[in-house]
This record gives structure tokens, C-alpha cells and sequence, in this order.
């Protein structure tokens, strides 16, 4: 069995996320890209799947820390006879991945201890291994079809002993290495992994130092230019940990956001509910750079509209949902069999069929992100041009019935929250022309905000329940009601929203306040089996209850929520109050943006503004 997602650390040098759990194994790695075939799989299987653990013989990790607001993970182990500090991390600046894995001995001495097996493309293919030399250094180089990997430090040697040393050089089909190596006091060693196109030359090893230095530098340097991450914050260090997540899930050269570094992760474990999350879905990146902004990061934002402008501008007439990291179209879903899942999760999903979905919403999300961009004095042509082509889009699929921003698989229908969503987009595109000066058929989009406005009143709020309903033809709610005062469309404090809260605390909410999405017993999205708690939803609450006076549940919830984060501060799409355990992808783009719009509500609560 891998590791629990909530032992494990995320690195990231923008192009890949690795995890690296608490005792030294790196159980996840895509690589080039985060969308790209994984390398290591364990996570979704068994060490046999490809993981490589390093760690220090007799001895057990003690701490382990980021350091300071970086993704360098640093790890001391402590034994008998001495001490280690592990270091990991891949360096933001490099053209092409290198994973990098530092060991001094602190005190005493130590044995280093490595497991490396190597799972190309899912663990669906052994690379042809063999020992190098360049500049007078060995190491292992590793070939799969396009992709290579090169090893560099002291060489590991084949787990399987039937292999001879006189084929190291000739090479073969070998996917297990292994090794220990002795350090004292005041000595260091230090591992690389680093990818490359096996058909070009193999890449240049890192200078260690000068890598690290400017790791910490670089991520360092960021969170210092988001200009709210202030000491007198309430939640300061938690919302610099998540603006760093959500730093580390965009990809530096396209500007795609991924929902989350992972793929298949169950939203119930043992359950069916497991989706490939490593892609650029809409509405997240939409939510995403609302959150930077708010903290005053305007450098990302721009890079997403170019990236939009990119992926949809050309085919605003057929807007996806969900893209791939530099716009791709074509996300087909396949299940990957030879894998048992985590947690004995299946099936194991890569790729996402809900790209093909139609999910009213979702123009909505992007208008009012854009429309924070623009008061931001950041406006293009091209992007306005491309946000009246998305009005379009919304208009010629007025009347269309959708899937729902959970990606329902089953009946269509109009969703409440759907139709918000596109009252909001006509609002914004409305806002552009009249404090703004952009052109537009303003007294069309003015016409259909107002049918929509009517008749979300008339279908999608029940006056006898006092309550806003999760589709048009039902009764139940749902917790993307709770977005609705974000929209615009009502205050957080008005009589029918906090009719809506008190029906979702009843349906939705467990005692401890964490919040369900919908009830799934109620059989609309078409799949068997339950989920947990959603994160986002509980953190939509908190800022629910602080936005509505009731700062002191929302201060309840938010601790809770906040014990949820393993010791790193990283946060899962769902918790499973029952285990005390997360759930779903990791980390959750979605849960971090959620958490850093709670914070910021409880801060403006307590500050009266």
C-alpha cells in the first residue's frame, strides 16, 4: 500500500508536482509536465509501480519542514547512531525537470538507503538502463520510447542480482536500483534525477548550492510581492502556504492551472469516484487568479488570459470546460486496469470525460475573474473581444439544460446555481460597457440578465421552504448555493440566503460543520456509492457565516478546517470525518483558493470592513 495522501509533500518547479511522503518516498512523478504519463506510481498501486524512497537506515524521520515559505521540503532523520537532514526539491529556473535529493550527516553517522523503481508511462513500460559516463562521472541513463531519465550522484546498483556487471554498459531492460552509502558527521551527498527527450543530448547536472539558493529565493521572492500576505492577517501563514500551492499547481511557461498535481484519487475510498484532476478546468483557474489578485499577484492573472485567450478564443462557439496545460482539446478518459488504486480505489482514471460536458456555469466564473482583472487596470483587446465571443457562447445556449459545476453523469437539468452563473457573466460584460467605455449590445445582454433574474426567482427559489433549490425541477439544495452572494446576485445577509444556509446546514452539514456538496442519495449524478465532506464547501461556509455576522461559527469551522491540513498545511479535496483522514486529489487547488477567500472574509469581518 502507498502512502496516505495527508504524509506526503508537494515540489514543484512549475512544469511537475511531485509527492514525496514523510518517509522519504516519492510515490508521484509525471514528468515533463504535471498532465504528462507518471513515472513513479505508487501512489495509485504498490512500490512495484515506481517510487523511489530514500531514507536513513535504523532511523525515523523526526521533523520535516518547508523552508520558510518555499517548496523545499527539508526532512531530519534520527537514529542511534546519528543524524540526517534529507533535502528535496526541483529548482523553478531549469528548462527541464530535475529532481534533486541532498543528504548531510548532522551528527554522528548515518547509512543512506535508496529503493529506486522506475514505472515509465504508468508503470506500463521498462526503460533500457545502462551506466554512462560523461566528464569523467558514471551515472544511469534511462530510455523509454520519447522519454529519458539520467541518475546522477553514487551510482546505484540493479536490485536484481541475476544481472551482470559487464552489461551495466551495453544496457537492458532494468527498472530496479538500489544502494547504501555511509556519510559522517560534516559529510553531504546529493542525488539528481533529470528528464530529457531521449533523442537529445543528455541534460547538465545542477550546481546543488546554487540550485537551492535560488529555489528558496525564487519562492521566497514571490510571496513577497503578494502584498496582503501581512503579519496582522488572522490567517497569514495559512494563506501564504495556500497562494504558494496554488503558485506551484501553474504551469510557468502556458499559464495552466492544474485543479491538482494527481489523478484518481477517490472521493470515497474503495469507491468508483476517482478522476484525473491534472488539467486546467475553467472554473478553477477562474477562481484561482480571483485569489491572487485579492492579493495583489496581477503577474499569474495576466498569464492565464493569455493562456485563455489561446485555448478558447478561436472556438468561443464550443468552450470546453476543462483544457489541457497549453490549451489541448482532446482529454479521452481511459481506465489504466494493471493498477489496484489507492486505497483499492476503481477504476483508476486517466485523462477526463466530463471534458465534454456542457456546464452553464462556467462563462460565469471567467467573466468575473476577468471583470477583477480589468479593475485592476489590465485590459486587452484580444480579451475583450474574446469575452464578448464567451457572451455569445452563453446566448446561444440559453435555454440549454447542463451537467452542473460538479460534473453530474447523469439527467440534464437546469441548475440554480448554473443560471447565476450566467446572470453574472451578462453582469459583468454589462459592467464593462457602462463603467468602462468597451463596446457591446449592451441592451440585449440588459434584456436577457433580467429574463434570467426573473426566472431563477421563479424556478429556482421555493418561497414555501424559503430556500434557492439545486435544479429547477427539485426541491434539494446544494452547496454551490453558497456561491450565489459572490456572484452578485444576492447579499450573503439577504432573508432567502440565509433560508438556503439553514437548509444546507440541516441536509448538508455534519455536526462539526463540514459540508457535503449534495446529498447523493438523492441518485442525480448517476454514480453509485457515497463521498466525504467536500473542503471547498465547508471553507464556502465559513465565508457564508463571516460575510453574514456570525464570525464566531465561521472562527468554529475555520480551526477545524485548518486541523484538517497535514503538518505541511496541504489540503485534500474531501475529509473523511470518520478516519480523520483526507480524501480526493492532492493538494486541492479548489480547497486552498477556498481557504485563502475564507480567510480573507474572516479578516475583513474582524477589521469591520
Amino acid at each position: 500500500m502507498s502512502a496516505p495522501i495527508e504524509d506526503c509533500a508537494l515540489l514543484s518547479d512549475l512544469h511537475t508536482g511531485p509527492l514525496v511522503s514523510r518517509d522519504g518516498s516519492i510515490d508521484w512523478l509525471c514528468l515533463p509536465r504535471f498532465d504528462s504519463p507518471a513515472v513513479f506510481t505508487a501512489l495509485l498501486g504498490t512500490p512495484d509501480e515506481g517510487r523511489w524512497r530514500l531514507s536513513i537506515a535504523d532511523a525515523e524521520p523526526e521533523h520535516r519542514r518547508y523552508v520558510g515559505h518555499s517548496l523545499v521540503l527539508e526532512t531530519t532523520w534520527r537514529g542511534e547512531s546519528g543524524v540526517a537532514r534529507v533535502t528535496d526539491f526541483l529548482p523553478p529556473s531549469s528548462d527541464h525537470a530535475d529532481l534533486v535529493r541532498h543528504v548531510e550527516c548532522l551528527e554522528g553517522d548515518v547509512e543512506v538507503v535508496h529503493d529506486l523503481v522506475l514505472g515509465f508511462d504508468y508503470a506500463r513500460r521498462t526503460p533500457w538502463s545502462r551506466v554512462v559516463e560523461s566528464d569523467g562521472e558514471q551515472m544511469w541513463r534511462f530510455i523509454a520510447g520519447p522519454d529519458a531519465l539520467v541518475l546522477r550522484g553514487p551510482l546505484l546498483d540493479p536490485a536484481d542480482e541475476e544481472v551482470c556487471a559487464d552489461s551495466l554498459e551495453s544496457g537492458g531492460p532494468m527498472r530496479h536500483l538500489g544502494g547504501r552509502f555511509a556519510l559522517s558527521a560534516g559529510e553531504k551527498s546529493c542525488w539528481t534525477l533529470a528528464w530529457a527527450r531521449s533523442y537529445d543530448p543528455m541534460p547538465e547536472p545542477v550546481t546543488v548550492d546554487e540550485a537551492l539558493a535560488e529555489a528558496i529565493e525564487f519562492w521566497e521572492g514571490w510571496i513577497r510581492k503578494a502584498t496582503a500576505h501581512d503579519d496582522a492577517h488572522p490567517y497569514a501563514e495559512a494563506v501564504a502556504r495556500s497562494l504558494v500551492v496554488l503558485r506551484g499547481l501553474t504551469h510557468s511557461r502556458t499559464g495552466g492551472i492544474v485543479a491538482a498535481p494527481t489523478a484518481s484519487l477517490p472521493e470515497h475510498f474503495g469507491g468508483e469516484r476517482n478522476w484525473d484532476y491534472r488539467f486546467t478546468w475553467l472554473r478553477d483557474a477562474a477562481f484561482t487568479i480571483e485569489a491572487l489578485l485579492d492579493h495583489g499577484e496581477t503577474d499569474s492573472a495576466e498569464l492565464w488570459r493569455q493562456w485563455l485567450v489561446r485555448a478558447i478564443a478561436g472556438d468561443a462557439n464550443d468552450v470546453r470546460i476543462m483544457y489541457g496545460l497549453s490549451g489541448e482539446r482532446h482529454l479521452p478518459e481511459q481506465e489504466l486496469e494493471h493498477l489496484p488504486g489507492y486505497e483499492d480505489s476503481r477504476p483508476v482514471r486517466i485523462g477526463n470525460g466530463a471534458a465534454d460536458q456542457y456546464q452553464a456555469d462556467v462563462v460565469g466564473e471567467v467573466m468575473l475573474a476577468l471583470a477583477k482583472l480589468r479593475r485592476a487596470d489590465k485590459e486587452s483587446g484580444p480579451s475583450w473581444a474574446m469575452q464578448k465571443n464567451l457572451i455569445t457562447f452563453l446566448l446561444d445556449n440559453f435555454d440549454r439544460e447542463d451537467h452542473g459545476i460538479w460534473e453530474m453523469r447523469g439527467d440534464l437539468h437546469h441548475f440554480t446555481h448554473g443560471r447565476v452563473m450566467m446572470w453574472a457573466a451578462l453582469n459583468c460584460a454589462i459592467e464593462a460597457v457602462e463603467e468602462h467605455g468597451l463596446p457591446g449590445d449592451v441592451e440585449l445582454w440588459r434584456e436577457r440578465r433580467a429574463a434570467l433574474h426573473d426566472e431563477i426567482w421563479e424556478h429556482g427559489f421555493d418561497a414555501d421552504l424559503n430556500t434557492f433549490t439545486q435544479t429547477y425541477d427539485n426541491t434539494e439544495v446544494d452547496a454551490s448555493l453558497l456561491q450565489l452572494p459572490h456572484a452578485g446576485f444576492v447579499a450573503y445577509d439577504d432573508p432567502a440566503m440565509l433560508g438556503t444556509v439553514e437548509r444546507i446546514e440541516h441536509d448538508l452539514t455534519s455536526e462539526n460543520g463540514f459540508v457535503h456538496r449534495y446529498r447523493t442519495e438523492a441518485g442525480l449524478d448517476g454514480l453509485e456509492g457515497e463521498e466525504y465532506a467536500f473542503v471547498m464547501c465547508t471553507l464556502w461556509l465559513v465565508e457564508q457565516y463571516a460575510c453574514s455576522g456570525r464570525r464566531h461559527d465561521a472562527e468554529t469551522i475555520m480551526g477545524r478546517v485548518l486541523e484538517c491540513a497535514n503538518d505541511l498545511g496541504l489540503l485534500a479535496e474531501e475529509y473523511d470525518e470518520d478516519s480523520g483522514r483526507l480524501a480526493g486529489n492532492f493538494p486541492q487547488a479548489f480547497s486552498h483558493l477556498a481557504l485563502i477567500r475564507a480567510a480573507d472574509a474572516l479578516a475583513g469581518a474582524e477589521s469591520g470592513s
